[in-house]
């Protein structure tokens, strides 16, 4: 005797339930791994960076360059990175650089690929820390506005105008 297509045989149920337990078990996988993920913290908000308190000091005499400082607030749960600054008003290229000790009182500069901004944290540009060095192009004078764009390795573009300071004038 034959079954019916459409009467189920201990065998169609065998296979049916085999077929449906790949994409179960996968499906099973991929929550607990998200599950693992959210609870080590790494599920968090992206970067949301802010720039403020941004300031390119004033050049003096015949210096070929000059140090533009920001403060890069970052809101989210994901650190970013300051990786290239650009602006519409510099001819030449833009570097980042950081402040690093040496055995000595003083320390060095040194040119830098990127800055980091740790999550829910502060990148503040100072003499001590990180800066970005400008090449002199124009005479600006103090309080002229200066339009630069940061570029971060995870929020993207960020529009920023530093104000011309004296150095030591904004306390850093």
């Amino acid at each position: 005797m034959t079954a019916h297509p459409w009467i189920p045989t201990r065998r169609r149920l065998t296979d049916t339930l085999l077929a449906a337990m790949a994409p179960v078990c996968a499906c099973v996988l991929a929550l607990g791994g998200l599950s693992v993920w959210a609870a080590s913290g790494n599920a968090g908000s992206p970067p949301r960076i802010g720039v403020t308190h941004a300031r390119l000091y004033l050049p003096f005499g015949d210096v070929p360059e000059t140090a533009a400082f920001f403060r890069v607030t970052n809101t989210g749960d994901a650190p970013d990175r300051l990786v290239q600054v650009t602006s519409p008003a510099v001819v030449g290229g833009i570097s980042l650089s950081r402040h690093r000790m040496s055995k000595g009182a003083s320390g060095y500069r040194e040119a830098t690929d990127s800055l980091p901004v740790p999550a829910g944290g502060t990148l503040d540009m100072s003499p001590h820390t990180g800066d970005v060095t400008v090449p002199v192009t124009r005479r600006w004078q103090a309080g002229d506005l200066v339009p630069f764009v940061l570029h971060f390795e995870h929020a993207g573009r960020v529009e920023a105008l530093a104000v011309v300071v004296r150095p030591g004038q904004d306390g850093a």
